[in-house]
């Protein structure tokens, strides 16, 4: 699949996930060092929607159950997520944010 515009980077600030739909996929989108990343929005635990959850540096927390996972590689680091997440690349260009849902 070809880059999928999905924000603009003002709609995004360090700390607080968004949640988008990009091409029928819902995807939480993250700042983390000046740093852009795309995961599932969906916990591989329960199905909550991650973007509701909090971040803390790289790892974000399910607002069910507080299942972690690490945001750069999906990982599931925290009980009871056990299962990780699908990442995605992502790019800026012209102030706008993109992710390939390969």
């Amino acid at each position: 699949m070809a880059w999928q515009h999905a924000a603009t980077v003002d709609e995004l600030t360090e700390g607080f996930p968004l949640g988008v739909s990009v091409a029928g996929y819902d995807v939480c989108l993250l700042a983390w060092q000046g740093q852009i990343f795309a995961i599932d929005d969906v916990c591989s635990h329960a199905e909550a929607t991650l973007s509701e959850g909090e971040q803390q540096g790289p790892i974000l927390e399910c607002p069910r159950h507080g299942g972690q996972f690490d945001i750069r590689t999906g990982k599931a680091v925290h009980y009871p997520a056990f299962a990780p997440v699908a990442t995605y690349p992502t790019k800026i260009e012209a102030g706008a944010i993109y992710i390939d849902l390969v």
